[in-house]
Formats: C-alpha cells, sequence, structure tokens
C-alpha cells in the first residue's frame, strides 16, 4: 500500500500571528496554509499569487511571510497569471526539472565503476 505524502505544516511568521495567535487574522492565515499544503506545486504558486493580487502592494511579501514560499515563486505565479498560455501545458514543472531517473543514475554510476577497475 503506498502511503500519501503529507507536507509538513508551516507556521505563519507575521507579526499579527506572533502577538495574538487566535486572533481573526491568524485564523485566516491558518486557512491559507492548510489549503496551500494540500496543492501541488503549480496550483499553490497560482493560488499564493492570487492572493498576493488581491492583497495589493505589499501583498507578495504577506502571503511570502504566511506561506513560506519564496517572493520569487509568488512572482511568477503572478506571470504565469498574466499569461493565458501558462495553462495550455498539464506538465507541473518544465521538460528537465525535478529528480533524474534511477536508471540514469544507476546506469552512470556502473559506467564509473567499470572505469575505475580498467
Amino acid at each position: 500500500m503506498e502511503q500519501a505524502r503529507t507536507r509538513t505544516a508551516h507556521r505563519c511568521h507575521c507579526p499579527d500571528c506572533q502577538r495574538n495567535p487566535g486572533s481573526h487574522s491568524a485564523d485566516r492565515h491558518a486557512a491559507i496554509i492548510a489549503l496551500l499544503a494540500v496543492l501541488n506545486e503549480q496550483a499553490r504558486r497560482l493560488v499564493a499569487a492570487f492572493l498576493a493580487g488581491q492583497q495589493g502592494r505589499g501583498g507578495i511579501t504577506q502571503i511570502a511571510r504566511i506561506s513560506g514560499l519564496s517572493r520569487n515563486t509568488i512572482r511568477r505565479g503572478l506571470r504565469e497569471l498574466t499569461r493565458p498560455d501558462a495553462f495550455s501545458s498539464l506538465r507541473i514543472r518544465r521538460p528537465g526539472g525535478g529528480r533524474k531517473r534511477a536508471e540514469k543514475k544507476m546506469s552512470s554510476l556502473r559506467g564509473c565503476a567499470r572505469g575505475s577497475l580498467a
């Protein structure tokens, strides 16, 4: 049976949540964190960008502080939201992104081992 991957929950580091953890804004931030935790990386980036756009000036920094995402990641999401062709691909990552396949790693290790034995 395959185990479901879970992300560790990020804690909000904004001054409001630090001062008053039971406030309405702290509850709102916890809901944002819970929503972002269940999304894949593309959807997480787009939702964070949407929320930052709704905040207006300073929204990128605020959402970055709440979510733990990089400001550059949120900026990338904003660029993707403004480009309609960004959704044309069903891929989450660009081609070549992510880890190398295990088969490729093993074949390169076999080549290194042959070279050292010769």
